[in-house]
């Protein structure tokens, strides 16, 4: 547990406050926010659109039958380890057709969706890199390997969600938003 939280703190360190910036303003700024990931970073996607809808912005998860289209005024933000899982590629790709802002939280800066990305943030990760990195992901999932004591991305997911997290808290300050305006907009079905 212990060996996890030091890692998690080490990666926060060497993320870029420029990155994160550009980031909240691009977010700020956005008619829409639309949010994407596979897998466990789809999770963390997800929890960031709740966060992101109980703050007051309107947030959709990509692939839900309820999300609108995609527009000019609209901000994606994928979370992405490998940066390379083919249908995170495909629909960043389309969404950059559209001609809206593309955000990327990635371990993979230089490759993949990141090429396509107005705005990168890179969370680094000990992940190692697949025989056809395109399909990593999928492979992984399929066959179990892991080679890290932080098995198939867990690393990057763990931090990108406390990230995410923090993320919420800036806009929280940014907008002068409390936990009081937020409770109305949190589910009363549970």
């Amino acid at each position: 547990m212990g060996l996890m939280g030091s890692r998690i703190a080490q990666i926060a360190e060497r993320i870029e406050d420029d990155e994160v910036d550009r980031l909240i303003a691009a977010l700020r700024g956005a008619r829409r926010v639309f949010v994407m990931g596979a897998g466990r970073s789809g999770l963390v996607a997800k929890a960031f659109a709740m966060r992101l809808m109980h703050l007051g912005f309107q947030s959709y998860v990509v692939g839900e039958t309820i999300t609108p289209s995609f527009g000019k005024e609209d901000v994606m933000v994928i979370f992405s380890g490998s940066g390379r899982t083919r249908t995170v590629v495909d629909i960043a790709t389309t969404a950059k057709e559209m001609g809206g802002t593309l955000c990327v939280v990635t371990a993979n800066p230089t490759g993949g969706v990141a090429t396509l990305a107005d705005v990168v943030v890179e969370i680094e990760s000990n992940r190692d890199p697949g025989d056809d990195e395109s399909c990593e992901f999928e492979r992984r999932q399929m066959t179990g390997e892991h080679k890290s004591f932080a098995p198939l991305g867990t690393l990057f997911e763990t931090t990108a969600m406390v990230f995410a997290d923090a993320v919420i808290s800036r806009l929280m300050e940014l907008g002068q938003v409390s936990e009081v305006q937020m409770k109305p907009r949190h589910t009363n079905l549970e």
